[in-house]
C-alpha cells in the first residue's frame, strides 16, 4: 500500500493544485519512483489512498497496467491519517501481511529484505516490521529506540521511522472503519507487547516534505554513481 491522501501543507504552495505524489521529481513523479521500485521487487498488486485532489492520481495512474503493476484505490472524503487509511483499505489488502510506504518519501532500501520481514510477522507473532533510519537534521530526536531487531518506545538508541513498515491487518482491525487515527498509538501499543520488530537502513532516505527537500531529491537524482548526468528514462513498458 502506498500512502498518498496526505494534504501536503509543508510543501504548499506546489500541493494547492497538484497532489504531492504526482510533484515531478528526476523526470517522473515521486509515486512513479515508488511503484518503479515496488515492481522491481516482485510487487505489483498495490492498493493507493487518497484525499486531497485524488482524481488526479487516479487520471495519472489509472489501474497501474502502463506501469507493469494492478492499482486498486481506496478513496477517503477526507484524508483519514495513516491507521485510518489503512484500516479503511484492509478489504482491498487481504489477510495476509503486506507493505505500507508513505507517499512521500524516497528510499533506497532493499525492499526484498521488507518483504522477507512481513513474511516473517505470523511465524514470530510480531504485528509490524518497522524500517529505521539515522535521525535527519530536521528530526534529531528520533522516533522510536531500536535494541537487537526489537522496537521500543524508549530505553535505547533512538532513530527515525522511514515510513516503510510491513504489518498484519490484526494491527488495525480493531479500529472502526471510516475514522481517522494515527499510527504511533497503535505500534506503541504493540511495542508495551514485544510485537514490533525492525531494522536499521543506512543508505539513502529522505522525507520529500518541502520544496526544498523536493530540489534535495532532484539533486541526489540528478548524477549516477559515476558523476556521469542521469537521464532518468522512465523503466515503464
Amino acid at each position: 500500500m502506498i500512502l498518498a491522501a496526505g494534504r501536503g501543507e509543508r510543501m504548499r504552495p506546489l500541493t494547492d493544485h497538484c497532489p504531492k505524489p504526482l510533484l515531478a521529481v528526476g523526470g517522473k513523479p515521486l509515486i512513479v519512483h515508488q511503484i518503479e521500485r515496488l515492481r522491481a521487487a516482485g510487487i505489483t498488486t498495490l492498493v493507493i489512498n487518497h484525499a486531497h485532489l485524488g482524481a488526479q492520481l487516479e487520471a495519472a495512474l489509472g489501474d497501474g497496467r502502463a506501469f507493469g503493476v494492478q492499482i486498486a484505490w481506496s478513496r477517503e472524503h477526507t484524508a483519514l491519517e495513516t491507521a485510518g487509511g489503512i484500516r479503511q483499505a484492509l478489504p482491498l489488502l487481504g489477510d495476509a501481511p503486506f507493505l505500507v510506504l508513505n507517499g512521500d518519501v524516497y528510499c533506497d532500501a532493499d525492499l526484498g529484505q521488507l518483504i522477507a520481514a512481513a513474511e516473517q510477522l505470523l511465524a514470530t507473532g510480531d504485528l509490524a516490521h518497522l524500517l529505521l533510519v539515522p535521525n535527519p537534521n530536521h528530526h534529531p530526536e528520533g522516533d522510536f529506540a531500536l535494541v537487537g531487531d526489537r522496537v521500543r518506545d524508549r530505553d535505547g538508541p533512538r532513530f527515525t521511522f522511514s515510513g516503510l513498515g510491513a504489518y498484519r491487518p490484526a494491527l488495525f482491525a480493531d479500529l472502526p472503519a471510516g475514522q481517522a487515527a494515527k499510527l504511533a498509538p497503535l505500534l506503541r501499543a504493540a511495542m508495551t507487547r514485544g510485537q514490533v520488530a525492525g531494522s536499521l537502513h543506512t543508505g539513502y532516505w529522505l522525507d520529500v516534505g518541502t520544496p526544498a527537500r523536493l530540489a534535495e531529491l532532484e539533486r541526489h537524482l540528478g548524477v549516477d554513481t559515476f558523476g556521469r548526468p542521469d537521464r532518468m528514462t522512465s523503466s515503464a513498458p
